[in-house]
């Protein structure tokens, strides 16, 4: 992941919390989990991944099923 993408992904999470956007979040906190992992960072993945799991809890979410 690019230092830019970086940059626009804190920005979209930033504003996904601001806003309560429980879905979006689940869907950027699970863009994190897969760059985490792709990286080799598997400790970061998972916890990337059960905030992912739990926004979309939070949100009714298909996903989360």
């Amino acid at each position: 992941m690019t230092e830019r993408s970086r940059s626009v992904l804190k920005r979209d999470l930033m504003q996904a919390h601001a806003s309560g956007d429980a879905g979006r979040l689940a869907e950027l906190y699970f863009t994190v989990a897969c760059a985490e992992e792709t990286g080799g960072r598997t400790d970061a993945a998972c916890f990337f991944l059960t905030q992912a799991y739990v926004f979309a809890l939070d949100a009714g979410s298909r996903h989360a099923s």
